[in-house]
């Protein structure tokens, strides 16, 4: 093999290396720019899960005090009827 055909191959090689560079560059691109997507997607569906989680948190404390005066108004209710039973005990027993 002659210098000149040796220096073609190189060169061959180098241009077939230099290709397959860029085509890994350009792949790593694409995949680079969907996995951005894909993470700007996941921030935006993980900040929607947060607003869900803090709107139940607040309908989970109103729906507490909302028991708790419930629960507060049953146990009036109740001291007046126990009341009014006491007096009927009273008259029935007058």
């Amino acid at each position: 093999m002659t210098q000149v055909q040796e220096d073609v191959n190189v060169l061959e090689s180098l241009e077939h290396r230099i290709r397959k560079a860029v085509e890994l560059v350009t792949a790593l691109r694409k995949e680079n720019e969907a996995l951005s997507t894909k993470l700007s997607q996941a921030v935006a569906d993980r900040e929607a899960a947060e607003e869900l989680v803090s709107k139940a948190n607040d309908d989970s404390i109103g729906l507490r005090k909302e028991l708790e005066g419930l629960q507060a108004e049953r146990k009036q209710v109740r001291s007046r009827i126990e009341k009014l039973l006491g007096q009927m005990d009273l008259f029935g027993a007058g």
